[in-house]
């Protein structure tokens, strides 16, 4: 079905969203317009000569059809690589069995009695691990020990995540996860709850003959770090959990998956959320020496140091879909919000950052130290940086592509090159940033304000941006306006070479053209970047958007890069809606 515009001018007296994929237009004469979220793009308010975009969202993008029997479904969906439904409770059920099948096949596969979880009024069951395609789900209700009344079906469609990266690049398989979506086939999968963190068991391998009785998940993770451990890990946090528990394996502030030496690293391990709820509040996740390993799902709420740090030697690693919020203040003046939303250091190589939400980072990302000796090869792509300050990212050393990223209203500057960095820049969304791309000591940054860098400096190559809504002090420096100090190389094509004539105005680097060798580039195929706004609000974050919804005030928030007391206020008070995983 071909997509609509809505225009709705003052006649609108209200309009309320239904749970049902359906919103009501209530107009002034008496009259309601039904329309479905699946056929309208946009909601357009016209105020006088202006028009303000509202996005519609799709609660489940993939709604399900569903075959009634006892269970009366309220929602349903496929997303990426997964599934979920929603039901009202039913009379004197003690618990729910699910089913879940290929709707070609003929063979139901029983779900994780974990998965199934009680949110007083209503059911929801998550079924991980799918490939792209058609699925039957099977509910039934269980009374007295027995399944009652004739079973629920629905039947959805699930897509397949964008693999696109460095992470992946050669056709790595990153986590527990193939890369069709599916679990590989000795997956350990351990379910983390705020009730068992402490108690749950698992048997990890300690040495290379000998497993070792775990209890409690940090027990776990300091198993692992043991590094003899083949088998790929799935674990899988549910609900709103605190750090106590969960912190205890050497980092008082992240669960921490480390390996202790070199030769040994932890790989194949995926740390993922279940749903749209999944909170690490009051803790981080950090890698060390970790090779194939996967972050996905999560939201992280007043964490310690970083949300999310990799640090020494982390190979082929992809964090997605994750909603990160303010961390702890720290001691310095630039740390109010947290330090580091997502930083990676320290010859880490190959890894992608990708649809995640950033909810006003003050540091976003640092990419890079000192140390490198490389190849350190990063992507960051389809990222959604709302209203955040800086450092998106701030590569040091590194090979960086960052590509269908929407910045948002930042307040400070887009991506940051120092120390010999070569980054492409390509068919990014910058709506109202002021410098949406500095390197160390020229172009922008020579300009005398100090919002950057005193480093040696290095070269962005730029391609195909959009810029939108360009505040009154906008400045973006091209060799076409100054052939030595410029903020980006840009081209006519991806393809063209930065040539090595072209040198960085502090120290003298040049580009290396990483993204044009195909020896060392993967293959991608970029969002036009008028569209990443859209595509990016839609799919960036937890499963449809998260459980937790903020909006910012883009006329006072675009341009501050203060704490906003009143979103730190709701995270502070942000509580789960989770009754019980009746799996436990």
């Amino acid at each position: 079905m071909k997509k609509r515009y809505l225009f709705v001018a003052f006649i609108i007296a209200a309009m309320t969203t239904h749970a049902q994929n359906s919103f009501h237009v209530y107009l002034k004469n008496g009259n309601v317009v039904d329309y479905l979220t699946s056929e309208v793009d946009s909601v357009v308010f016209m105020k006088g000569n202006e028009s303000v975009i509202d996005p519609v969202i799709p609660e489940n993008p993939n709604p399900g059809e569903v075959t009634e029997g006892a269970i009366k479904v309220t929602a349903s969906a496929g997303w990426l690589e997964s599934a979920y439904a929603e039901w009202a409770p039913y009379n004197n059920a003690s618990n729910y069995n699910v089913y879940c099948k290929p709707s070609s096949s003929s063979d139901y596969q029983k779900v994780d009695a974990m998965l199934v979880r009680s949110y007083g009024s209503r059911i929801r069951v998550d079924v991980l691990g799918l490939k792209a395609g058609k699925y039957d789900l099977k509910i039934a209700p269980v009374v007295g020990g027995k399944e009652a009344g004739t079973p629920t079906v629905v039947t959805l469609n699930v897509a397949a995540h964008d693999r696109s990266g460095f992470a992946h690049k050669g056709g790595v398989t990153v986590g527990a996860y193939n890369n069709d979506g599916t679990l590989k086939s000795n997956a350990v999968v351990i379910y983390v709850t705020e009730k068992n963190k402490s108690t749950l068991t698992a048997d990890v391998f300690t040495s290379a003959s000998k497993t070792t009785s775990c209890t409690g998940i940090s027990a776990v993770m300091s198993a692992l770090q043991k590094g003899y451990e083949k088998r790929p890990f799935c674990i899988r946090l549910i609900g709103r959990i605190t750090a106590e528990g969960m912190t205890g394996s050497g980092d008082n502030n992240n669960l921490l998956l480390k390996a202790s030496n070199n030769d040994r690293p932890v790989k194949d391990v995926t740390i993922e959320g279940v749903g749209n709820d999944a909170t690490c509040y009051g803790f981080g996740v950090r890698g060390i020496r970790n090779n194939n390993c996967e972050i996905r799902n999560l939201g992280i709420m007043l964490f310690g140091d970083d949300g999310i740090a990799f640090e020494t030697n982390n190979k082929n690693c992809w964090v997605h879909h994750n909603d990160i919020f303010y961390g702890t203040a720290g001691s310095d003046a630039d740390q109010a919000k947290g330090d580091g939303s997502l930083d990676v250091k320290d010859d880490s190589q190959y890894m992608t950052f990708s649809y995640n939400h950033f909810f006003d980072s003050g540091k976003m990302s640092l990419c890079g130290m000192k140390s490198e000796s490389g190849p350190n090869y990063m992507t960051y792509h389809h990222n959604w940086f709302d209203h955040s300050d800086s450092r998106h990212p701030r590569v040091r050393t590194m090979s960086v592509h960052v590509y269908n990223n929407y910045y948002d209203g930042v307040a400070k500057y887009g991506v940051g090159a120092v120390m010999g960095a070569s980054v492409f820049v390509e068919a990014n969304y910058f709506r109202n940033v002021a410098k949406p791309m500095m390197v160390g000591g020229q172009g922008t940054d020579a300009l005398g304000d100090g919002t950057f860098s005193g480093e040696a400096g290095a070269l962005i190559k730029s391609y195909n941006n959009y810029f939108a809504e360009k505040p009154s002090k906008f400045s973006y420096i091209t060799q076409k306006e100054n052939a030595t100090s410029f903020d980006a190389y840009e081209v006519t094509n991806r393809q063209e070479a930065v040539p090595s004539s072209v040198k960085a105005v502090l120290g003298g680097s040049t580009y290396n053209n990483f993204d044009t060798n195909s020896s060392l580039m993967y293959t991608y195929t970029p969002d036009d970047p008028a569209q990443v706004a859209k595509i990016v609000t839609s799919y960036a974050g937890r499963m449809n958007g998260g459980d937790f919804k903020w909006q910012f005030n883009n006329a006072k928030d675009d341009a501050s890069y203060s704490l906003n007391t009143d979103l730190m206020s709701a995270i502070k008070a942000y509580k789960t809606e989770l009754v019980s995983v009746l799996g436990e």
